[in-house]
């Protein structure tokens, strides 16, 4: 069984991966880091739920 995540984080996730490819890695640090440079993401919790979601979609196109 897998994680589920509301709609928008999936969707912001996918337009910076899209505008950003390069930007990210399977680095949940780094992810985060670029995040909060890339988006106005309100608060702490949304913008880790963000980087978590593009480490893991990642992680699993690595594979």
């Amino acid at each position: 069984m897998g994680n589920i995540r509301p709609t928008y984080i999936k969707r912001v996730a996918f337009e910076l991966l899209r505008l950003y490819p390069d930007e990210f890695n399977q680095n949940f640090e780094h992810n985060k880091q670029m995040v909060a440079e890339l988006t106005d993401v309100s608060t702490a919790s949304m913008r880790n739920r963000i980087a978590g979601y593009v480490t893991r979609y990642k992680q699993v196109a690595q594979s």
